[in-house]
């Protein structure tokens, strides 16, 4: 395939579409098909093709359309109208009284102008919702591979990676290095064999944002590697994702052949000297292999633990070779850099913190879902205006960044501009973009035990320092939320947190204290309110936590 040929697939694509009086999408995506998009999709076929309306209206699944607490979602695209909480009834109303008689399905129309779309910015998910997910041919009518075809043939390598670091392009997986600097590190790093691995291995609870993408849009994901394998020399990418997100690993797949099929992945890429191939490796679930050193250790077909660094995998990665690691979003954010340029994408965000943000927004807030926005726009407009706040009744209390490393973001700072460094600031981060909100009915310290028992059971245990102290850590939160504990139980819980994430190995342990960390300092009197006085304890034995017997 040329350049030329991907230009005629775009424009014969487009051709075909603009045939269609009527585009049918509905949500695919894995929160959609949980409440019943299947039959949603399957009730719109039978009835398009009961009336005879196939040349003129198709039926399509799409990526995730991001207000997920309402699906089934279905939109006709034709008319530029989303429909919400659709079931067999509804999709079947939406054919004949809507395609076939113009009458709009009142009661399940979803406004769109509200500030949930309207307040965002999609980069990464802009064609989440838009396409067919499966299909390599509607991608490229959405400008796919134009950024491909434009390295190879009008930029040098060493081009490439500076248009990348003067995007500012953050890693977006969790401590946000410049994406550019990382790239140029391997570019320049000695190797028979350099190698692209894309991290999927999302695995944080309430975080859906790299399935969603790999689910609605894997061309974008594939496309970002192979331009990330040119820029550094790379003809091998691997995308590891865990077994727990089937139908991304199916698409994946899918999307893999399709390009290996029409040129754009495999030998001499649009006849240029570029060759570059793409396989999955699949997780069995262990969160420590979102670790970068963990994750290399599983794809070798070794156990998942971590490794000091340096040397880093820029240097000696993937079987001792120099290796790229980015995330999804990552990767979703390089075609268009590429495509569009780098000052268009440095002018999103702010000045340290460039481009956008995908968030999962769950917890204890009325519009639960997937949402892109600029970096830097205000906590209270995310909770507020895009989320529709807390359920009514409830007051705000915080919000959770980060994961289970992150930390907890009180009320006062509800101001708080979302970026790398002013989340920093307040005790959290950014990580892979989970985003939980509580409200007044969320027992501060119940939310640290929460998150220390998840990293306790994640743990690998290959350090001290996070195998035993995670464990310590979560038998002291135990007994103070049994009303167990002490003063002193409490002075010796903040001695081990600062323990165990200075002298953990990896991300992990490391971040495992935080949300305990940020609790204390902005909701310690709700731990000192669970607290024995002074005189019961010194009148009497106190039991130990449950884990101790």
């Amino acid at each position: 395939m040329t350049i030329e040929d991907l230009q005629e697939l775009s424009e014969q694509e487009q051709q075909r579409q603009s045939e269609k009086k009527h585009r049918i999408l509905y949500c695919s995506a894995a929160g959609c098909v949980s409440c019943g998009s299947d039959n949603v999709s399957a009730m719109l076929k039978t009835k398009v093709k009961e009336h005879t309306l196939e040349k003129e209206c198709e039926v399509i699944g799409t990526g995730c359309m991001g207000l997920c607490g309402e699906g089934p979602l279905v939109k006709v695209q034709s008319d530029n109208i989303l429909y919400q909480n659709v079931d067999e009834v509804t999709a079947s109303q939406i054919v004949e009284s809507h395609i076939l008689n113009g009458k709009r399905v009142e009661k399940n129309i979803c406004d769109t102008s509200a500030p949930f779309f309207a307040s965002q910015t999609k980069i990464v998910l802009e064609n989440c919702g838009r396409i067919n997910s499966e299909s390599i041919d509607e991608y490229v009518a959405a400008l796919g591979y134009e950024a491909l075809g434009k390295a190879l043939t009008e930029m040098q390598p060493h081009d490439v990676i500076e248009e990348i670091r003067k995007s500012g392009l953050r890693g977006r997986g969790g401590a946000g290095y410049s994406t550019g600097l990382k790239w140029g590190i391997v570019r320049k790093a000695h190797g028979e064999q350099k190698y692209i691995v894309c991290n999927a291995d999302e695995g944080d609870p309430g975080a859906f944002m790299d399935r969603s993408v790999l689910e609605g849009d894997p061309h974008r994901v594939l496309e970002g590697m192979a331009i990330a394998g040119y820029a550094v020399g790379a003809s091998q990418g691997y995308v590891y994702c865990r077994a727990e997100y089937p139908l991304a690993i199916e698409r994946l797949k899918l999307a893999i052949k399709q390009a290996e099929k029409i040129g754009l992945l495999g030998n001499r890429i649009l006849e240029s000297q570029f060759n570059f191939r793409i396989d999955i490796r699949i997780g069995a679930g262990a969160f420590v292999c979102g670790e970068e050193t963990a994750l290399i250790a599983s794809i070798e077909g070794r156990r998942g633990n971590p490794r000091t660094r340096p040397p880093y995998p820029s240097e000696k990665g993937l079987w001792g070779m120099p290796t790229v690691i980015n995330n999804v979003e990552t990767f979703a954010n390089v075609a268009p850099i590429i495509r569009n340029g780098s000052d268009w994408f440095s002018k999103i965000g702010t000045e340290k913190s460039k481009g956008t943000k995908v968030f999962a927004l769950a917890g204890n807030i009325r519009n639960t879902g997937l949402i892109e926005v600029p970096m830097g726009i205000p906590l209270r407009k995310i909770i507020f205006d895009i989320g529709g706040g807390t359920p009514e009744g409830q007051e705000f209390k915080a919000a959770q960044t980060g994961g289970p490393s992150g930390g907890c973001i009180p009320n006062e700072h509800l101001d708080l501009p979302v970026d790398y460094e002013s989340l920093l600031a307040v005790g959290s981060f950014m990580g892979s973009g989970g985003l939980i909100v509580m409200d007044s009915t969320s027992r501060m310290v119940d939310v640290a035990k929460f998150f220390m028992q998840f990293c306790m059971d994640e743990s690998c245990g290959k350090c001290i320092p996070c195998r035993v102290g995670t464990r310590h850590i979560y038998g002291l939160l135990d007994k103070i939320s049994k009303k167990k504990a002490t003063q002193d139980d409490l002075t010796l819980l903040e001695e081990l947190c600062v323990m165990v994430k200075e002298t953990s190995l990896c991300g992990l342990g490391q971040g495992a204290p935080n949300p305990v960390i940020s609790t204390l300092r902005f909701f310690r009197h709700e731990y000192e309110q669970l607290l024995q006085p002074v005189e019961t304890y010194l009148g009497g034995e106190v039991e130990v936590a449950d884990f101790e017997k």
